[in-house]
């Protein structure tokens, strides 16, 4: 794999805008050589008419869709946002309520893909939030506010089992209970 690619691939699955000096952490290679790369696959988005872009604010990276791309992009949103959750969605929703805070590594590893866009969904919709736990440098993700009043609930430990199922993510040597989706090696 090519320099640019990795560094397109890091900024496609990353949920928020990433810096010169955390994608040469992540690809292990010098930032100079993060920034000609960067510098090289801008052009390379500016010089076609392609889907996405790269755009650079701050000194921080990020992939966006095209600004010519704005009304059919704003259209499926839209859609996204005000239509049903899909099950991968519900099932995502379900594990960071009953085990949040959660990081995305964890989530993606209880579910067994990665749920990226599944959060950016879960986040659009204001059902999770996002919290930087800085002595660790990542992103955990909760149920917010309102998805616990959407359910008419005063918090989350009113949800069915909470007590019990939050206990097995504090408990890693605890079997989840039978019936509930979460795979036995995916306790916590």
């Amino acid at each position: 794999m090519t320099l640019k690619s990795q560094i397109e691939s890091l900024l496609f699955v990353s949920l928020k805008p990433m810096g010169v000096k955390e994608l040469a952490a992540f690809i292990k290679a010098k930032a100079g050589e993060i920034e000609k790369a960067l510098e090289e696959l801008a052009a390379d988005y500016a010089a076609t008419e392609r889907g996405l872009a790269l755009v650079k604010n701050n000194g921080r990276y990020q992939l966006t869709t095209a600004a010519a791309n704005s009304e059919c992009v704003r259209a499926f949103l839209q859609d996204e946002t005000s239509g049903e959750l899909s099950q991968p969605s519900l099932e995502a929703l379900t594990i960071i309520a009953y085990r949040g805070p959660i990081a995305k590594l964890e989530l993606d590893r209880i579910r067994g893909v990665n749920c990226s866009l599944i959060i950016r969904n879960l986040l659009l919709r204001g059902l999770i939030e996002e919290k930087l736990m800085k002595n660790e440098s990542e992103y955990y993700y909760t149920v917010t506010h309102d998805f616990v009043r959407w359910l008419g609930l005063s918090s989350a430990d009113g949800l069915p089992d909470y007590g019990k199922l939050n206990k097995l993510s504090l408990d890693s040597t605890a079997p989840a209970p039978a019936g509930t989706g979460v795979p036995a090696e995916s306790t916590l």
